[in-house]
């Protein structure tokens, strides 16, 4: 049977479908796009443009140069007598190039409606009608489509003059190169739209003249000379303006200075810089970019007729960056393996045995990005280093419980008895203290953007990976509007010892059902008696137990999974046994393990594993002797026997560690013969000569590996 939805022609030009190509969209919205992009505007977008008191139009002039421009007036200067046609008042300033193509007849121009005060913005790509007399116009509707919040700042508009009354005020000043004045308007800037066309050949009704809003945190538009350099974020995925470009390399910006009322206008080249351009590197929400090249430009000083006073930035404004906050995380990814200062700015209790501590960067440091589910490596000065100046600080490391979007790192820390490192946070770090930490680094991280639905199982204090996975992807799913289905299952003794209730509760409250949360307490306290002295429900918990086969077959609708492990040793081993019993397949479960904790894998092949380590890889020894040269031990090692860290332990030996999966360096130690092979991709630069001991065991046909321990 024939797809109706196949028969309807698609809404979107060849370079469009080219982009959504690339960026594997093409399937996706072809779907959407036949349901959101009309011919004739809907009741709502007729009542939408019947309220605005501007509108931004791009245009072509007769020299083929691309430009966006304002129109003003008071609510009810634009009309809709019928749903395909538009009527507009026109208070176009003769020095505007607009102004001349609405007297003819044919153009195609591109119109935003945008309400600043409510982020409400919807779309209309339109011809000139009729053109009656000097201060009326019609447009013949060809496209019609809303276009969601994303980077519209709110403002509250004020009317300074009547926008009917041409103003004498209105000076126009041509250039062709961007003067400190320009470019001062356009770095501090949060706000401009732009301006894309191609010819119209087989289609007029798709092909034509767009206009957009470009919306960021000021310093998001590098401007260098004539060039401007413009990240392009996460939107809708119809590539309107970058599928222009694609064909047609020109565009028209247009940044309004919403104080004095002067606008800037420039047209120009562009060039589209994709993922991974060495140009982009660093900055905060940049899927790609653009760099557009001025050929001319304009001032058009005291145009607008109204002010607009900043009020908010958009949420998702608020996840991306700047131009110089990705200079600085340039630089600061080159002292990745460095020990950074930072700075204790808060500190909460979570639970009975767990606390936060919210580090910033001190002195000017820099707080470089993270994957979800990494953590931080943090020394803290040995309890002994008073009495001798040999010993060395105590390197431990512990998960970042914030999300990447955030703009602090969070350690949350359980008070271990006999934790050194985990009492000296509770017993001495304070407010305002500095503490020295290399910057996040791990393997166990999240896909935000995979659409297989994932499962997320903490224990303990094995729920701070999975709160930062967690929040990652609920802000992703803001940013990108694209939620990765999630289930969290949250092991914990009782309610004193469970931390991050209320957080992860709320996440999932607010995640429009893309996110379940289950809390299972092991000893939960009585209920309690309350008010007329009868025993309620005690709804702070979903069930008493652990977590096993049983209980995850009745949370988790059938379908395919991965899943994400995280807790103490046992609790891990337990929880992964048990997927297996469901018939998981291991290379679907990843895991994190706290000190030398790791999960015993039941593989049938070593390349099953979801990270590709091998427990016994045919470039290890197959038997060989390891001897540490300062304590004077010799240990046999035979092929898959354990890492050199754990052979040392294993000895009364307490050599420096701090991830174990060979990301922080900690545990670097020199060779004096012989040589290593990694059971991990190990991501720390290791010096020649030198071992990561905690995934390091000895290499094929070594004999004798001299460590010096």
């Amino acid at each position: 049977m024939t797809n109706a939805n196949n028969l309807i022609p698609s809404p979107f030009h060849e370079g469009e479908l080219a982009i959504q190509d690339k960026l594997a969209k093409r399937e996706l919205m072809d779907t959407f796009g036949k349901r959101a992009i009309r011919s004739f505007m809907p009741e709502q977008h007729q009542a939408f443009f019947a309220q605005l008191p501007f509108v931004v139009a791009g245009s072509v002039d007769e020299n083929a140069d691309v430009w966006a421009s304002i129109v003003s007036g008071k609510p009810g200067f634009l009309s809709t007598p019928t749903p395909t046609s538009l009527l507009m008042t026109n208070t176009v300033d003769i020095n505007d190039p607009l102004h001349k193509t609405l007297k003819v007849t044919g153009s195609p121009i591109g119109l935003l409606g945008i309400e600043l005060g409510t982020r409400r913005r919807n779309r209309l790509n339109v011809r000139v009608g009729e053109v009656i007399g000097d201060n009326k116009v019609g447009f013949n509707v060809d496209q019609s489509f809303g276009n969601c919040p994303q980077y519209i700042q709110t403002r509250d508009l004020t009317f300074n003059r009547d926008p009917l009354l041409k103003s004498n005020a209105v000076k126009k000043i041509e250039f062709n190169t961007l003067d400190n004045d320009a470019a001062d308007l356009i770095d501090n800037t949060d706000t401009f739209f732009v301006s894309s066309s191609i010819t119209a050949k087989n289609n007029p009704k798709i092909e034509g003249v767009d206009v957009s809003h470009r919306g960021g945190l000021p310093g998001f538009v590098n401007c260098e000379g004539n060039t401007l350099t413009i990240p392009d974020y996460a939107g809708n995925n119809f590539f309107n303006t970058l599928g222009n470009f694609l064909l047609n390399p020109k565009a028209g910006l247009l940044f309004p200075d919403f104080n004095t009322g002067n606008v800037l206008m420039l047209t120009g080249s562009v060039e589209i810089l994709w993922d991974g351009n060495p140009e982009l590197e660093g900055f905060i929400g940049a899927d790609r970019g653009w760099k557009f090249t001025l050929t001319k430009g304009m001032w058009l000083k005291n145009v607008l007729p109204f002010s607009a006073k900043f009020n908010a930035y958009s949420p998702n404004t608020k996840m991306t960056g700047t131009w110089l906050e990705a200079d600085k995380n340039k630089q600061a990814e080159k002292l990745k393996h460095t020990w950074q200062p930072l700075k204790v700015a808060k500190i909460i209790k979570e639970s009975d045995v767990i606390t936060s501590f919210y580090l910033e960067g001190h002195n000017n440091t820099t707080l470089l990005a993270f994957k979800a589910g990494q953590h931080l490596t943090v020394q803290i000065p040995s309890k002994n280093s008073s009495n001798s100046s040999n010993n060395k600080p105590v390197i431990r490391t512990y998960t970042v419980s914030s999300s990447p979007h955030e703009q602090f790192y969070r350690l949350s820390i359980k008070k271990e008895l006999s934790g050194e490192v985990s009492n000296y946070f509770h017993n001495n770090v304070k407010l305002g203290s500095v503490i020295l930490a290399k910057y996040p680094q791990g393997q166990f991280s999240i896909d935000p953007t995979n659409t297989k639905p994932a499962v997320l199982i903490g224990g303990g204090i094995g729920i701070t990976p999975m709160i930062s996975m967690a929040k990652h992807i609920a802000n992703e799913g803001l940013r990108t509007r694209y939620t990765r289905p999630l289930h969290i299952f949250h092991s914990a003794k009782n309610k004193q010892q469970r931390a991050f209730y209320n957080e992860l509760k709320a996440l999932a409250d607010n995640s429009g059902g893309a996110i379940d949360y289950y809390s299972l307490l092991s000893q939960p306290e009585l209920n309690e008696k309350q008010g007329n002295g009868s025993n309620l429900k005690d709804e702070s918990f979903d069930l008493k137990g652990r977590i096993n086969a049983d209980v995850l077959r009745y949370y988790l609708p059938l379908d395919d999974y991965e899943f994400f492990l995280c807790g103490p040793e046992a609790f891990m081993q337990h929880v992964y046994n048990e997927l297996l019993l469901l018939g998981v397949q291991d290379k679907n479960i990843f895991a994190e393990a706290f000190g030398p904790s790791a999960i015993k894998r039941k593989l049938l092949n070593t390349n099953d594993a979801p990270n590709k380590s091998k427990e016994v890889s045919v470039e290890e020894a197959d038997n060989t002797v390891i001897k540490f040269s300062k304590s004077g031990f010799e240990q046999r090692w035979n092929k898959g026997d354990n890492t050199i860290l754990n052979v040392a332990e294993a000895h009364g030996l307490e050599p420096e560690f701090g991830c174990r999966n060979g990301s922080c360096g900690s545990c670097a130690v020199k060779i004096n013969a012989g040589a290593v092979v990694y059971r991990n991709n190990v991501s720390y630069p290791v010096e020649t000569g030198q071992a990561l001991i905690c995934c390091a065991v000895p290499a094929k046909g070594i004999e004798v590996l001299d460590i010096e321990l």
